[in-house]
């Protein structure tokens, strides 16, 4: 991404390490997944205080029906039945009062009214049976949909409730809710890391697959950051803690999938909307089956007529329609997350669908972001040890990738650098430093010829022997010294994750680099990208987005820093990427990455694209489910028992929008994690590169 947070001059404008992690707030431990369900009945039933009133209630329905079972008859007979019935509406009732307080009639209304109309006109044992059947059918409903929740919710689990802490050399064990930031905590092999942290001491093997959805272990050792959630495989390790409760990053991923969850698509919107309409549409027309039935001579009888009209409001709830796109989510989002891809918002994962541009940043996310010095260019009659030496006063201050590199460098010669001084960063160009009696400029050629324009050849005398490396140059007290060279790797998964995007439709790929134009063009043509701009600011980056997608394309930006932050909003959708960097709620980004593996990004376009076919598969299904019932019960089709039949119709588009959703929860289980490199040997026919701004 950009550099932002240090704005170091040479160096690549994509480094702040915003490795966003989109977090919400919520700890593990209080994580709460809802779906949507056919009618808020499913909320109400959902407690122990209704589960025991709806038993009861069928209990005594059932009493009436054994007791005509039994030949016992008269009034006293249909008592049980009618208290029964009462006793099974009054959740739906309350379910039905919310919905109109809200402004949207749904599910809820339309079954009161039917269990309602049954017993105005003495029906008890049928109101009664509609409703504890409607009871049974929908617990077996969210039976079924708990299981799209289960792959979330076992991230909930992972968390141990007790963490050894370590007080004054002596390990006791505590409660997780007395950890607190700064504790530290020890963690044996074999189990599970209680709070993010940084270790203090040892070193392990870590398998982060809970988070990032990589099956390769990572090496940790003192001084590296460990996270909630996931399995210490070797050796014990103290950490440090940094983070509890709430704030892990796996609490926040839980509370973020939560969030997204209940955020809705433009699509949903209309969906509900329309569904509102549609509950007094249905009311007029099982009012019209009503006054039509009536007037059929002998099939228009009232108890014919009652029954009909009850049906038709049953069978055509528009809860698979509710459904439609609620169920789809989330369990796309299960998927997405078993794969450590994490979602913030419907919305957004809805518009991945449609992208058709795709603009990548160099550092961090192209290439690893791990720079390591692989050439000093002196200045003729410099002495390369000293221009080290000089670069590393400068950037001991600095956690900058490139001054860590340097840093590392100097260690290895066993180079000191000078005393530390004052530094003030030049935004998007380099550092000025005073150290003592000495000034030092280090940073971008550009910057140091503004500063000093005899100097210009001296630099490309340099810049000629780093070619396609990124430069760090160096002035001190008006003598330029020369500049250090430095590299990073392209990720193995590049080229074939450029690959893969062009295979699924997307135009134009695009790398937007702070970077100098050899080191862009370099990495551009072996990835095989379309069209890179380099040396571009964090304004500029932000500025081509908006002029992509005011042109009418569908831009998706992935990157890794915080500067990015205003490229990432500004595009149709904002993927960060990284585990570890600046926390996700504070990224602009609208989707995060939890690894480096950019084969990520074309799963998640496939996901995507699925889920908007699973949706558009539902909406249609759920439709035609509800015409088809309305013209059975309106024309008296369902039989004799026709309200029950209704009852149980009235889940089957519901049942069906469940199991269609749910195919999506093993969607890319196969996804090849560490899919081979396809060695790109072609330009592509249509590469460009040039500077910002040209």
């Amino acid at each position: 991404m950009s550099s932002a947070g240090h704005s170091h001059p040479a160096h690549d404008h994509d480094h702040s390490h915003d490795h966003g992690h989109h977090h919400g707030g919520a700890g593990p431990k209080h994580a709460h997944v809802h779906t949507a369900s056919c009618c808020e009945m499913h909320n109400t039933s959902s407690s122990e205080g209704s589960i025991v009133f709806a038993l009861v209630g069928g209990a005594m329905v059932l009493t009436t029906v054994l007791a005509g079972w039994f030949g016992i008859d008269g009034d006293v007979r249909v008592v049980p039945a009618a208290i029964g019935a009462v006793i099974l509406l009054m959740p739906l009732l309350r379910a039905a009062y919310r919905e109109i307080r809200k402004g949207r009639p749904s599910s809820s209304v339309l079954v009161a009214l039917a269990i309602t109309a049954a017993l105005a006109t003495g029906e008890y044992t049928t109101a009664g049976g509609l409703a504890f059947i409607l009871f049974l059918m929908d617990a077996v409903l969210r039976r079924t949909a708990w299981g799209a929740h289960r792959a979330i919710e076992q991230l909930v689990g992972l968390t141990p409730d007790v963490a050894r802490v370590v007080i004054d050399g002596v390990e006791q064990e505590a409660p997780l809710e007395q950890v607190k930031v700064g504790t530290i905590v020890r963690v044996r092999a074999g189990e599970n890391f209680p709070a993010d942290g940084r270790v203090a001491t040892g070193r392990s093997t870590i398998n982060q697959a809970s988070l990032t959805g990589e099956s390769a272990p990572v090496e940790v050792e003192t001084g590296s950051m460990v996270y909630a959630g996931t399995t210490n495989l070797t050796g014990a390790i103290d950490v440090e803690v940094t983070r509890v409760g709430e704030d892990t990053t796996i609490g926040k991923v839980v509370h973020l999938i939560n969030e997204a969850e209940q955020s809705k698509t433009p699509r949903q919107q209309i969906i509900e909307l329309v569904a509102g309409h549609y509950v007094w549409i249905v009311m007029f027309v099982a009012l019209a089956v009503f006054i039509l039935s009536i007037d059929r001579g002998s099939e228009g009888s009232s108890a014919t007529a009652i029954e009909r009209a009850i049906s038709v409001l049953v069978v055509t709830c528009p809860g698979a329609l509710l459904l439609a796109s609620p169920t789809a989510m989330v369990a796309a989002f299960a998927a997405a997350a078993r794969l450590g891809i994490m979602i913030k918002s419907t919305a957004v994962f809805d518009t991945a669908a449609s992208i058709d541009t795709v603009v990548l940043d160099k550092t961090g996310t192209i290439t690893t972001g791990k720079f390591a010095v692989s050439r000093l260019a002196p200045s003729e009659g410099v002495d390369g040890a000293d221009l080290l030496a000089a670069a590393a006063t400068a950037e001991q201050h600095s956690n900058h990738p490139l001054a860590l590199a340097i840093m590392d460098t100097a260690r290895a010669a066993r180079i000191a650098p000078g005393r530390e001084g004052q530094a003030e960063e030049v935004h998007g160009l380099g550092v000025k430093v005073s150290a003592g009696a000495d000034t030092l400029y280090v940073g971008r050629a550009k910057w140091l010829q503004r500063l000093d324009a005899s100097i210009t050849d001296q630099i490309a005398a340099v810049e000629a022997r780093i070619e396609g490396m990124t430069g760090v140059h160096v002035m001190r007290n008006g003598k330029y010294l020369g500049a250090v060279g430095l590299e990073d790797k392209v990720r193995a998964q590049a080229t074939g994750a450029v690959a893969r995007l062009r295979e699924l439709g997307v135009r134009l790929v695009c790398m937007f680099t702070g970077d100098r134009l050899p080191v862009a063009r370099r990495v551009g043509q072996v990835v095989g990208i379309d069209h890179v701009e380099a040396e571009c600011h964090p304004e500029e980056k932000h500025a081509r987005i908006v002029e992509l997608t005011r042109t009418g394309r569908r831009v998706m930006m992935v990157g890794d820093g915080i500067n990015d932050g205003p490229s990432l909003a500004a595009a149709d959708v904002g993927v960060a990427m990284g585990l570890g960097g600046t926390d996700i709620a504070a990224n602009s980004a609208g989707i995060a990455l939890m690894n480096d593996d950019l084969t990520r990004l074309p799963f998640l376009l496939e996901l995507a694209r699925k889920t908007r076919g699973v949706i558009t598969q539902n909406i249609v299904a759920s439709i035609v489910i509800a015409i088809i019932g309305l013209t059975l019960a309106a024309s008296g089709q369902l039989g004799e028992r026709a309200i029950f039949i209704a009852a149980v119709y009235h889940f089957a588009g519901d049942i069906f929008v469940i199991a269609n959703s749910f195919r999506l929860v093993r969607y890319g289980e196969e996804h090849d994690r560490h899919e081979a490199v396809k060695t790109s040997t072609s330009s592509f026919g249509h590469y460009t590169v040039q500077p910002a701004g040209a």
